[in-house]
């Protein structure tokens, strides 16, 4: 049974956005998405220092069975990314919202993230089928 944490915020597209205490916005794949996904084979995350747009393309998620786009939750520039998906994209598979953690973006509106859904909402969303 895929977990939805409740301190964090989603896209229904499947990605998640973790307020840190330095304001930072850290955003990953949900545990719905990591299982419907498959074995993560390979991430390509955004460039350190890029911007990126809201609800807009950032990276892409590679499995056995699929490709799938990565998009951001908030627009901003990206501070921080998890080069440990590099070398082991599984990561993702394992623990989709501690370790592996796709990228961490510098937000230019922190109030983007009343935008999202919640964890219900969110939970909602994956129990009507995914989009």
């Amino acid at each position: 049974m895929a977990e939805f944490p409740d301190n964090l915020n989603y896209l229904d597209s499947h990605e998640w956005a973790r307020v840190e205490d330095d304001g930072t916005v850290t955003v990953g794949i949900s545990d719905h998405a990591q299982e419907s996904l498959g074995d993560v084979v390979f991430v390509e995350l955004p460039e350190l220092n890029s911007s990126v747009t809201a609800k807009v393309e950032a990276g892409v998620v590679e499995s056995v069975k699929a490709a799938s786009d990565i998009y951001a939750p908030v627009s901003g520039t990206v501070s921080a990314i998890n080069e440990q998906l590099e070398e082991a994209p599984e990561i993702v598979n394992d623990s989709p919202y501690d370790d592996g953690w796709f990228f961490k973006i510098t937000p230019l509106d922190l109030g983007e993230v009343s935008s999202l859904l919640t964890s219900a909402e969110y939970r909602k969303v994956c129990e009507e089928g995914d989009h």
